[in-house]
Parts: C-alpha cells; sequence; structure tokens
C-alpha cells in the first residue's frame, strides 16, 4: 500500500496551508462579526466571497473534483490531507475552496448523470461557486437510513399541464416531506436532487429513483428550518414539503429505478470526504488544546505539567494517526479497487473518524472550561457538527452492520 501524496498534493497543500494562515484564519473573527451583525442565521457574508476570489485566483478551486478539466482531477489519496487542512475551518475552509458538502456530492451526480440541460443550468454555475444546490433524502416519518424505506411518491402522469403552459408534457407528480436538507436555507439556492418512490412494485432496490427539482418549483413548501444543538447553521437544515410538484421526464437522473445505485456512488466519497474533514477539526482541536495547557495555570501548576492533561494530549496523537492512516487506506482501495470494493473501509472510517474527532474536541472543551461551550472559539461548533455527523450518511449502527456482514461472509 502507497498513501505518499504525489508531488502534486504536496504543491497544493502547501499552497493551502498558506491560504489558510494568510486568509481562513484571519476571516474568522470578521465572519462571526458579519454574521451577528446580520441578524439572520442564514445570511451570506460578504468576507466568504472575498475568501473565494481568493481561492480562485490561486487555483485553489474546486479540489474536490475528481475529473481532470472540471477540476484538477486528484485522486482520494491525493485530495485527502487537502480536506483534512481545509476541515481546520469548518464554516469557511471548504465552501472557500467549492468543497463544500452537499454541492460536492450533487456536483459529481450532475457531472456523471445529468443532461446538458442540467450542466447548463445547474452543474456550471455550482462548479463557479454562484449558486448552492440541496440533497432530498431522508425523511421524518421513516427510517430513511434504509433507502428503501423512502416513502416520497413520484407518481407517473402523462400529458400533465402545468400552471400557466399550454404544452402537455410526460412526467412525474411529488408528494411527501423531506428534512435535513442541508443547504435548504441558502439565498442563493436553485436546485435539489430529491429521491423518492416511482415503482412501489418493483424489486426493493428498484423502487427508487432521483429527479433534478427546481429550488423554487410550484408546490416545493420550506416548512421549517431545523436547529442542531441549539445551532441554525448557515446553510440550514431545511424541512422541505412537496405538495403536487410536477417533474417532466427530462429531469430524471439515469432512469427509472437508478436512485438507490446514484445514492451509493454519491455517498461513497461524500462519506470520505467528511472523515477527512473531521480529521482535520481535531488537529485543531488538539492545537488548541495544547496552546491553553501550556498557557493556563491553576494551583500554582501549568495546565501542560499535569498527568491528566498530558494523557489527553497523547491519547489524542494516537487517535488522530491511527484515524488518518484508516482513511488513507479506504482513500487508496477507492483508487485502486473501487468504491464497492472499498466498502468496508469506507464504513469502518465512517464510524472511526467522527467518533475519534468529537472526542478529542470534547477533551479540548474540558480543557477550555467555560469558554470551551461559548462561541469564543470554534470547539463549540465543531462538537455539534461532528455529533451530527455520526448520523448523517448513515449511523454508525448501519455502517457496523456493513462491516460485521462483510466479515461473517469469510467465515460462511
Amino acid at each position: 500500500m502507497d498513501f505518499a501524496p504525489s508531488a502534486r498534493s504536496k504543491e497544493y497543500q502547501e499552497q493551502l496551508l498558506r491560504f489558510m494562515d494568510e486568509h481562513v484564519y484571519p476571516a474568522e473573527p470578521i465572519y462571526h462579526r458579519q454574521m451577528t451583525e446580520s441578524g439572520d442565521p442564514h445570511h451570506h457574508p460578504a468576507i466568504l466571497e472575498d475568501l473565494k476570489a481568493e481561492a480562485k485566483k490561486q487555483g485553489l478551486w474546486n479540489l474536490f473534483h475528481p475529473h481532470a478539466g472540471t477540476g484538477p482531477g486528484l485522486s482520494n489519496v491525493d485530495y485527502a490531507p487537502l480536506a483534512e487542512i481545509m476541515g481546520r475551518s469548518p464554516q469557511l475552509g471548504p465552501e472557500a475552496c467549492n468543497c463544500n458538502a452537499p454541492d460536492t456530492g450533487n456536483m459529481e451526480v450532475l457531472e456523471l448523470y445529468g443532461s446538458e440541460a442540467h450542466r447548463r443550468d445547474y452543474l456550471n454555475p455550482l462548479l463557479d461557486g454562484e449558486i448552492r444546490s440541496a440533497f432530498a433524502m431522508t425523511e421524518p416519518g421513516v427510517a430513511s437510513s434504509d433507502a428503501t424505506n423512502v416513502s416520497m411518491r413520484m407518481e407517473r402522469v402523462t400529458g400533465y399541464t402545468a400552471e400557466g403552459s399550454n404544452k402537455p408534457l410526460d412526467g412525474y407528480v411529488l408528494n411527501g416531506r423531506k428534512w435535513f436538507s442541508s443547504n435548504g436555507m441558502r439565498p442563493n439556492l436553485k436546485v435539489l436532487i430529491v429521491m423518492g418512490k416511482t415503482s412501489p412494485e418493483a424489486e426493493p432496490h428498484r423502487q427508487q429513483s432521483m429527479l433534478v427539482v427546481p429550488a423554487d418549483a410550484p408546490g416545493v413548501h420550506i416548512v421549517r428550518d431545523l436547529p442542531v444543538f441549539g445551532y441554525h447553521d448557515r446553510e440550514g437544515h431545511a424541512e422541505l414539503e412537496f405538495e403536487d410538484v410536477f417533474v417532466p421526464d427530462h429531469d430524471i437522473l439515469l432512469e427509472e429505478g437508478a436512485g438507490f445505485r446514484i445514492s451509493q456512488d454519491r455517498l461513497g466519497p461524500g462519506r470520505i470526504h467528511h472523515c477527512m474533514r473531521a480529521i482535520g477539526m481535531a488537529e485543531r482541536a488538539l492545537e488548541l488544546m495544547c496552546e491553553r495547557a501550556l498557557s493556563r495555570s491553576t494551583f500554582g501548576k501549568a495546565l501542560a505539567e499535569r498527568d491528566t492533561i498530558q494523557e489527553r494530549i497523547a491519547n489524542a496523537r494516537i487517535d488522530i494517526e491511527q484515524a488518518r492512516l484508516l482513511t488513507l487506506k479506504a482513500a487508496w482501495m477507492m483508487d485502486t479497487v473501487g468504491n464497492k470494493a472499498a466498502r468496508q473501509e469506507i464504513a469502518a472510517i465512517k464510524v472511526a473518524a467522527p467518533q475519534v474527532a468529537l472526542r478529542i474536541v470534547d477533551e479540548a472543551i474540558q480543557v477550555f472550561g467555560g469558554e470551551g461551550v461559548t462561541s469564543d472559539t470554534p470547539l463549540a461548533h465543531m462538537w455539534a457538527g461532528l455529533r451530527s455527523l455520526r448520523l448523517a450518511d448513515g449511523p454508525d449502527e448501519v455502517h457496523r452492520m456493513t462491516i460485521a456482514r462483510q466479515e461473517l461472509r469469510k467465515y460462511k
């Protein structure tokens, strides 16, 4: 196994580290001030556009994109350290370089399965960072960790005449609810990729389809913005209601019944990107913990001299190195034998990385004391995001089930 990044990846790393030091970290207090002054949790702060312009200027744009020409065409192993670096500032780093979820996954889906019209109307503006997108799969009424439970109805219709149009079209009428549709509250949200049930009588993994739906389509309603541990994230996690939403045939992705396949294609890279960014958060939390331990004293002794603090720091370093190696192994397997063959490794790191990062952030909060639970440090927001990540893209239990089944298969 060779996890060594290429010379090209090393160049990007050096450049990205400078970009973070010179532009992103100094922008964090400006970002928080602009958000506070706006009074809107979904405000798009001007500082972010400044960062995006600088990232474009430096060629640090769409680094995630595996297709040469559209992006730099890096392998997963080459992209891994870059995602980690951006993840150190989760509110600014990824979006500054147009590498933020869920847009990255949606861009890959549109690249692979979208039409020329989808590329023109949505993919190209997404690649340029001009608009945002949401992925609508999870539902409030069912256990959505099992995608076959998805209950949104996508009923086939012919000769449908939309309001204000005289031209009858064939397509689908959507009815149902989705929630945790991240990016759902963005002011520049333009498109939804929606998974629902088109063929209830088909075998379980051929019942679902994915459709491209304009965010302002008639019948799409925002029910509410879902807070996460009390935070209203800037992108928003929307609960959406679809009420007789018509989507024409040409907006189906790949074909009817391909929804489950597309979701697996999308979630494989998405999961490992999340893990890479989580390790970046863990590294920043450890850095903050060490700086705090060296600068604070209690009862006449520096925190860094206390055995309990040293043990936490040592364990954090061990855990980060283990998680990083497992992530790189999964990335290497995705590059060499494909996502399907790397399924067990992807599942393993999706369990391990968020748990490791969450534990280290929690330890850092403890070292900071009361300040650690405020917004004066990035730790509290990191904690909320990482705890949520243990549910996003499949909860720990589903990934453990995948791992166990793979293991048991060896002995049957």
